[in-house]
């Protein structure tokens, strides 16, 4: 068996997309980490999303980086932390509640959002563009799903963002922001709740979430209190983050631009592309739950595997041509999971940003960069801390 790469990833300068992920993945499937194996090539990381021997493996990170308190209970108790019965449990609370035709039913509001936005954006030719659309937009989708006023979006989009802080390597030092900001989301969930039974609201998320618990019988309060803020965790910091990614290839490929603007039957294309290309989420963690061998690997029973769904995504094995192309007919990527954990809220986030892309071709006729980008780190979760941008309006 011969010798494994080695990937740093504590050096505060590691990136997924880097040059050593690259080369690592030429010279092997996996490779050596500082908190498992990581897995690079496309055909591995989906036979492990897909096998049993493997179970969910993110209840382990607050351990791994070395996080404890609201958040880190939080995150083991969570759908996302669960296997087995109690994760089927869990999901059965959000799946039903998130079916296409109540997303779909929310897209005149999701467009309605957008387009408000753009209004905004209309009055200038250049803005930071996360706070000026992408936090906004999530955080108005959000709250919309939740049955809230669109004008409470900032208080909901802040704390999920502050959640965000929790999945980098760079945790640690972002703890007691977190914990405050999942202790003031489980008190916002409680209230969404007690509006229900109060006979407050019977149409949103929320509400049908409710439904399912009541008519479930089988979950605990905090454990439906728990699920709606993973809902909105997800939501809101996917969305935000998916948007500035995606923007950001836009700019770098302006052809692709040119295309989406005179084709917006291209828009769901190019929202799978961006996740492929660019992912807000750059790995997905399993734990092998006995020894397995693999490829002539023998994986021990514990071992951490982080599978790198950018690596993966641009394999020569999955693609000839792994570039942003929005006109690619490529397979499926893995920039939502896969298996038993594929993402629950995956139609929500390719529904509400499909609203945002088409408002903004109606918008930008060109778009570029208006200064350097400042981004999360490259690993964990990841996205821009400040996108400058300027712009000519259609």
């Amino acid at each position: 068996m011969c010798a494994l790469p080695y990937l740093d990833l504590t050096d505060p300068g590691f990136s997924t997309r880097g040059p050593e992920v690259m080369a690592a993945r030429d010279a092997h499937w996996c490779a050596e980490t500082p908190y498992g194996l990581a897995v690079l090539r496309y055909m591995e990381v989906g036979r492990i999303l897909r096998d049993r021997r493997f179970r969910q493996g993110s209840h382990a990170w607050p351990d791994t980086v070395g996080i404890e308190g609201r958040f880190a209970d939080f995150w083991r108790d969570s759908v996302i932390g669960q296997e087995g019965d109690a994760h089927r449990k869990l999901r059965a609370l959000a799946v039903p509640a998130l079916s296409e035709e109540y997303v779909l039913s929310l897209k005149p509001a999701f467009d309605e959002i957008a387009r408000d936005l753009c209004e905004g954006l209309r009055q200038t030719r250049a803005c930071e563009f996360q706070s000026a659309f992408c936090e906004p937009f999530a955080g108005q989708a959000i709250t919309t799903l939740l049955g809230l006023s669109r004008e409470r979006w900032p208080e909901v989009a802040h704390d999920a963002s502050d959640l965000g802080l929790a999945m980098g390597i760079e945790a640690p030092q972002h703890q007691d922001r977190f914990n405050a900001a999942c202790t003031r989301l489980f008190n916002l969930a409680d209230e969404l709740v007690s509006r229900v039974r109060r006979g407050e609201d019977s149409e949103s998320y929320v509400a049908r979430m409710v439904a399912e618990f009541d008519a479930n019988g089988d979950c605990t309060h905090e454990e439906l209190l728990n699920t709606i803020v993973i809902s909105i965790f997800g939501g809101v910091d996917t969305t935000r983050a998916l948007l500035g990614l995606g923007l950001s290839l836009f700019i770098e490929h302006p052809d692709q631009w040119r295309l989406m603007r005179n084709d917006p039957s291209l828009i769901p294309a190019a929202v799978d592309e961006f996740i492929r290309a660019r992912p807000t989420t750059t790995w997905a963690t399993r734990e092998a739950v006995e020894d397995v061998e693999m490829n002539g690997q023998v994986i021990e029973k514990g071992t951490i595997l982080h599978l790198f769904v950018h690596a993966s995504a641009r394999d020569p094995e999955y693609s000839d041509n792994p570039d942003f192309d929005i006109t690619a007919k490529r397979r499926k990527h893995f920039g939502f999971g896969g298996g038993a954990h594929h993402c629950i809220g995956h139609f929500v986030a390719r529904t509400d940003t499909a609203c945002a892309l088409d408002a903004l071709r109606q918008t930008f006729a060109t778009v570029e960069y208006d200064g350097v980008p400042e981004w999360l780190p490259d690993s964990g979760n990841t996205g821009a801390r400040r996108l400058p941008i300027k712009y000519e309006v259609a």
